[in-house]
């Protein structure tokens, strides 16, 4: 099993919701909106206001699933949130060791 997290352009959820759901065996997925900020060069340093970071704004999502179904997933996520534009955001795939179901006690 795997878990998927992309980070993404807000504005790109509904084209990656659209096109994850198209893939047989998805199960549903998580949506968080997230701050932060990456690497920028010199010219983009973070300006401060009321000791708080200047963070960007992204879309989280979060797929667990088989993993015969990430390459097809990850494809998807890519393909629909691409913008062509510096910081589209970041796909981290992972392995999940376990998983269990709350209120039933069961692993799988």
């Amino acid at each position: 099993m795997k878990k998927i997290e992309a980070y993404i352009k807000s504005h790109k959820l509904s084209d990656v919701t659209m096109a994850v759901q198209k893939v047989e065996g998805l199960r549903g997925m998580s949506v968080l909106f997230a701050r932060g900020f990456g690497h920028r060069d010199a010219a983009q340093k973070h300006q401060k206001f009321d000791d708080l970071m200047d963070f960007s704004e992204h879309t989280k999502i979060e797929i667990s699933c088989n993993d015969d179904l990430v390459e097809e997933l990850v494809n998807a996520i890519d393909k629909n949130a691409a913008t062509g534009l510096r910081g589209d955001g970041k796909i981290y795939v992972s392995d999940v060791i376990s998983a269990l179901k709350i209120g039933k006690g069961k692993i799988g």
